[in-house]
């Protein structure tokens, strides 16, 4: 066998080897969650990302659950994400299993909600990704999406300061889980 052959298959022989075992090695003791996988990974200023469990459950106050809203809110419910923009989902209390939050301040969905007071023929409309969102922004502390093209209403609430991400995030699961349905404002 030629020379310079052996040597670098004794070369890999022996590299290989060690690089697992480092590879191995960094995952098991550098891994600060203890191998927790639910813990996540750090945030680079070094502290520990929020857990859902270590949120406060959220007391919310929604409307009647309407029959429309019976048949058509499972399906959106089914497809939310765990996370929403970097945001945990966290628990919710309310009369209604069709209402789901994130993070704290919480951004809160509510499925099956009254049409916004402000959605008027005049009013205008945002469209992303196929959804039509009708904007409130008359209170300065909230800033209530309402998609409005759908066979029911689905309203994102958004703490002051939130951009529109975790509306963007939201439109693709909606329109997969609700088929669009001609907006309907009131006259």
């Amino acid at each position: 066998m030629d020379p310079l052959r052996r040597a670098a298959l004794l070369t890999t022989a022996i590299t290989l080897p060690v690089v697992i075992a480092l590879v191995v090695l960094v995952n098991v003791l550098g891994d600060p969650s203890g191998g927790d996988p639910a813990a996540g990974p750090a945030e680079i200023d070094g502290a520990a990302p929020v857990r859902p469990e270590d949120l406060p459950v959220l007391r919310l106050d929604v409307p009647e659950v309407t029959p429309e809203a019976e048949a058509a809110c499972p399906a959106v419910m089914g497809t939310l994400p765990l996370e929403l923009a970097g945001e945990p989902s966290r628990r919710v209390q309310s009369d209604t299993p069709y209402v789901y939050a994130w993070g704290d301040p919480a951004v809160v969905l509510t499925c099956g909600v009254d049409r916004p007071e402000g959605w008027v023929v005049t009013a205008s409309a945002i469209q992303i990704n196929g959804v039509q969102w009708h904007v409130d922004t008359s209170d300065p502390a909230t800033t209530v999406w309402t998609a409005v093209d759908r066979p029911v209403h689905v309203e994102v609430r958004l703490p002051a300061g939130v951009d529109s991400a975790p509306v963007t995030a939201l439109t693709v699961p909606l329109a997969e889980a609700l088929p669009y349905q001609e907006p309907q404002p009131a006259p």
